[in-house]
């Protein structure tokens, strides 16, 4: 191995045991406060509603990159990742100014995941197009490279088939 092997901690997005809002920063506070000391890195899920079949729809839920912002500044030991980012929830430029503002707040300790999104419920909650897996795919392809163009050109431009900037 050229890189000695890490472990994360997962951070659920919501409480699992009927918890307040109030009560689930606690424990969540609370378990990080024992990982800073045992793990490399936390993660949160970007999940805007609840995903297990056993949560209320009106559960308390962070949202993923508030929450990495707050907990990044409270926990400078860690790194934290987006366990993942959900492409559809953002606008394409502003997801990629949000991670590079956040990497460089944390001083290099934001982990980007990525990914196409899965959860259909989720998106008509919020009155996102669901389109097939494989536009969502393709959508994803596209924010990677605007990402990148973003992070790298100035001025950036980008003409595809479901994005411009």
């Amino acid at each position: 191995m050229t890189h000695p092997l890490t472990f994360g901690w997962h951070c659920h997005s919501f409480p699992v045991d009927g918890s307040s809002a109030e009560q689930f920063l606690n424990q969540l506070t609370t378990t990080l406060d024992y990982a800073k000391n045992h793990f490399t890195s936390a993660w949160i899920d970007d999940h805007l509603w609840p995903w297990a079949k056993f949560q209320a729809p009106d559960t308390p839920y962070v949202e993923c990159m508030t929450s990495i912002a707050y907990l990044a500044a409270r926990y400078p030991q860690l790194q934290f990742g987006s366990s993942v980012l959900c492409q559809s929830y953002r606008n394409p430029g502003l997801l990629a100014k949000m991670v590079a503002n956040l990497d460089w707040m944390t001083g290099g300790r934001f982990i980007f995941g990525i990914g196409a999104g899965w959860m259909v419920e989720e998106y008509e909650a919020f009155n996102f197009d669901y389109p097939k897996p494989s536009v969502r795919i393709a959508q994803l392809e596209e924010v990677i490279q605007i990402c990148q163009k973003l992070w790298t050109e100035s001025p950036a431009t980008f003409e595809g088939k479901y994005y411009r900037v």
